[in-house]
């Protein structure tokens, strides 16, 4: 139940105690940056994804991770999936997509443990991922395409990807007590997370087509001009909202959780 603020006194505090920064993470080419500010930082402050993008909220949000930067292992603009580094001991604390950190978990059970995402003042956020399946009205089979979709509901079948992916079930089934270290230890932090008094789910941006890499860049760009090259946090969220803006006008994509529905375009304050 770490807040934002706790979490980089404890962040401070390692970098102190170790005589070096032991936070990572994954701002390289293949890291999941943008997805922590989409759905997890930025809603913690904000409530918001997309409205309240340039809000006096969101500045707040950018300065505190200024301050997480403070105490992060400079080599993270080059991190990937955080299980390497954890492994490697090059960084004792970091955040990842739990199927990013697997191999940690599975190679050495008893070195590490799994925790929920802190939380700012509007809440706990966090992205869910929620994958869905259809039968197009034009499939020359329809029943052996609604078979498939009964296959992959089944609990072994959800048990089986599991497994395989680190991709948790979408429905109710018991966990066998057979499964790998960093399935039980992502279980209990997910359970914990997504079951917290104060959680806030922030869903992958949606409805935006072919335009989805642009609406990431557009956060992965906010991070750089703040954090890595030192630019005025208010007047590059004025620049980035405006691109933004145009941005949800082009793709005409209505809002998504947590910001509230939208009749057009999802509004950019």
């Amino acid at each position: 139940a770490l807040s934002y603020d706790q979490f980089i006194a404890w962040t401070k505090a390692l970098a102190e105690g170790t005589g070096g920064p032991k936070f990572g993470f994954p701002a390289g080419p293949r890291g999941l940056k943008h997805r922590f500010f989409q759905g997890f930082l930025l809603p913690s402050y904000t409530g918001s994804t997309v409205t309240e993008f340039r809000s006096a909220e969101a500045e707040v949000a950018w300065n505190k991770f200024k301050e997480l930067w403070a105490y992060t292992n400079p080599a993270s603009t080059g991190y990937g999936f955080m299980q390497e580094q954890l492994l490697t001991e090059e960084v004792w604390v970091a955040f990842d997509h739990v199927a990013r950190i697997a191999d940690a978990f599975n190679q050495r059970p008893d070195d590490f443990v799994a925790f929920p995402a802190p939380a700012g003042p509007k809440g706990r956020a966090f992205m869910p991922v929620l994958a869905g399946i259809a039968v197009p009205t034009t499939a020359p089979d329809k029943a052996q395409a609604l078979a498939l979709v009964a296959f992959m509901l089944k609990p072994e079948t959800q048990i089986a990807t599991l497994r395989a992916t680190n991709f948790f079930p979408v429905i109710a089934t018991d966990m066998p007590a057979d499964m790998p270290p960093s399935v039980r230890a992502s279980a209990a932090a997910i359970a914990a997370m997504t079951g917290a008094a104060d959680a806030l789910p922030a869903l992958l941006p949606m409805g935006l087509g072919d335009k989805g890499g642009q609406f990431s860049q557009i956060y992965t760009d906010t991070f750089e001009r703040i954090v890595l090259n030192g630019q005025p946090v208010r007047a590059v969220l004025d620049e980035e909202a405006a691109v933004l803006r145009a941005l949800m006008i082009e793709a005409n994509a209505p809002c998504w959780a947590p910001d509230a529905a939208s009749d057009g375009p999802c509004p950019v304050k």
